[in-house]
């Protein structure tokens, strides 16, 4: 394809045009509370969902611009682009939100879990209720679809992570190349030049590192921690999370299809 036969004829075009599409990067936070494991199947939800998704959805934007503004992206074809994008929005979004430091606030489910419904029904000495059905193959449940605590702490952790870190705006580039560049999945045909940038990203944030934290040689590990972070973190659960509340059940890759052939 166009873009192997190319190779790197744009040279340092895609660091450069990282660099100049992001922004300052956001003053560290505390670190995340551990919470009790047995509480990881509560349900939660979003203290204020209005709020977190419009900056989810700002965030969202933002990413798929800056993404769109890589000339090295630009040369893939359609097809790849949207392998890739499809793969990599929600790590991407997640540190977007990082580097704008949005706050994550949520709160319980009011409704009660299947334990409690049970407990409740022997002492009121009535019969327990029978579990809901599971819903029939490719259909999903009408009703709400809130993620388990478990799931919202892993997203809390990695932001707590990221902003314990002081991550630069520099190092917000080069992880977002290697996270973008994936040349990993399925279906890809410019698999080396796709592997090739990735290596790039991941050599400019090595020697950056070097060169303004000398004194601190775990560093590099460190960041590349909060990489292993994001793969820990489903990308179901940040569009139930961030985007259901608002807009209701979301095919998200018809959405990023749509963002990505807009103008953003």
């Amino acid at each position: 394809c166009r873009c192997c036969a190319e190779g790197r004829r744009h040279g340092g075009s895609i660091l450069y045009s990282i660099l100049r599409s992001e922004e300052r990067a956001v003053p560290p936070a505390g670190p995340a509370p551990r919470g009790c494991p047995c509480g990881s199947r509560r349900r939660v939800a979003l203290r204020s969902p209005q709020v977190a998704c419009k900056a989810a959805s700002a965030v969202l934007v933002k990413t798929l611009r800056f993404v769109q503004n890589v000339p090295c992206f630009q040369e893939l074809p359609l097809e790849e682009q949207l392998l890739l994008v499809r793969s990599c929005w929600a790590p991407l979004l997640l540190l977007g939100l990082a580097q704008e430091r949005v706050q994550l606030e949520t709160v319980e489910s009011a409704e009660p879990s299947m334990l409690q419904r049970i407990l409740t029904a022997r002492r009121q000495g009535e019969r327990p209720p029978p579990p809901a059905p599971a819903p029939p193959p490719g259909r999903q449940h009408h009703g709400p679809h809130l993620p388990a605590a478990g799931h919202i702490q892993a997203i809390k952790g990695f932001l707590a992570k990221c902003w314990s870190l002081d991550i630069s705006t520099k190092e917000y580039a080069y992880l977002k190349g290697t996270v973008l560049f994936n040349p990993d999945l399925p279906g890809l045909q410019c698999t080396q030049y796709i592997e090739g940038l990735q290596r790039e990203a991941q050599q400019a944030l090595n020697e950056h590192v070097r060169l303004i934290h000398r004194g601190d040689e775990a560093r590099f590990a460190k960041l590349n921690v909060v990489l292993s972070l994001l793969r820990s973190i489903n990308a179901n659960v940040v569009a139930e999370l961030f985007f259901r509340p608002i807009i209701g059940a979301v095919n998200m890759d018809d959405m990023l299809l749509e963002m990505l052939c807009a103008k953003l």
